[in-house]
Formats: C-alpha cells, sequence, structure tokens
C-alpha cells in the first residue's frame, strides 16, 4: 500500500448534490482546489476517488467525490478519513514539518535522550510538543526557535536547545 497522509476526515453531507462537509488536518485549505483524487478507506482497503470539485463555504470545506452523487450516496463517507499520497502533499517550507514526521521522534537535550515526542497541540499562537520522558512523564515543548535546535525527519530526531526550561504537564 501506497504512503498516504490524512489531510482530511468527512463530517457531514452538505448538499443533495452528494458535497460533503469535510474537517481539514490541513494549514492549508487551498490545497483542496488543486486534488484530482483522494484515497478513502473502505473495509480496510484504500481506494482511489477522483474530486471533481472543492470549495470553501462559510469557512468550511467541501467536496464532491465522484460518483457519490446524491444525499444517500455521500452519507457513506460520513467519518471517512481522507488521505492523500507523498506525491500529492503541500510542499513545507524550511524548518516547517509534518505532524506525522513529528510523531515518535526521539528528543535529545544537551546531547542526552529525553524522550519521545508523542503528540502536537495545535495553537493559534505556535505549536506545542508533547514530550514522553523516560521515566514516563509528559513535558510540554513550545515549538519555537528558543526551544527548538534542529529536526532531522529522516532520522526521527528533535534536538533542543541546551539548557531550555522543561514544563513539567503536572506543574
Amino acid at each position: 500500500m501506497k504512503d498516504l497522509i490524512l489531510i482530511a476526515v468527512v463530517r457531514s453531507v452538505f448538499n443533495n448534490e452528494g458535497f460533503v462537509l469535510v474537517d481539514s488536518y490541513s494549514d492549508f485549505n487551498d490545497r483542496f482546489f488543486n486534488l484530482k483524487t483522494v484515497y478513502i478507506e473502505f473495509f480496510g482497503n484504500s481506494k482511489e476517488f477522483i474530486v471533481e470539485k472543492a470549495d470553501i463555504i462559510d469557512n468550511n470545506v467541501v467536496l464532491k467525490i465522484k460518483g457519490f452523487d446524491n444525499y444517500e450516496d455521500a452519507a457513506l463517507l460520513i467519518n471517512k478519513n481522507i488521505y492523500v499520497d507523498i506525491e500529492n502533499a503541500v510542499k513545507l517550507d524550511n524548518d516547517t514539518y509534518f505532524i506525522h514526521d513529528l510523531i515518535d521522534s526521539e528528543v535529545y537535550r544537551n546531547g542526552k535522550l529525553l524522550g519521545y515526542l508523542k503528540d502536537v497541540i495545535v495553537l493559534k499562537s505556535n505549536d506545542v510538543y508533547v514530550i514522553k520522558d523516560l521515566e514516563g512523564r509528559e513535558i510540554l515543548i513550545p515549538a519555537v526557535k528558543d526551544y527548538i535546535k534542529s529536526f532531522d525527519p529522516k532520522e526521527k530526531r528533535l534536538e533542543l536547545v541546551e539548557d531550555c526550561d522543561l514544563l513539567y504537564d503536572e506543574d
């Protein structure tokens, strides 16, 4: 199976013409306008579908998937995840990464393994990395240059700035 990237989930049917309302997991809603195909999982298998149209209505992304032409057809898509293949992933700026690239990365501080990045909390001001340390405690780190020295997505290695303050979740 191809490497797929989750970009949205279908929340509801939008109208009687087969359009669906989706919750986007992308920071780039314009990306939906360039989609020719997407992958949707049915019965454990990812199937490729053609995107006939995309629109943004009242700040919501709506999609029309070929073959889903009425309310009943589109209702089959509710709660289904929508994926794209790597070739159709959004191209990111330098020092910007997909959350799936960050998850499960080793986190180092002062050259020593601190723990593993387990989640990313997306906030308006900046993201926050949730790190599980070697003792099982959660540490919250702002995803800003004052805390992050470097990240290597191929090695899945996040290096924190030396001696940065750590905020444990129970603090």
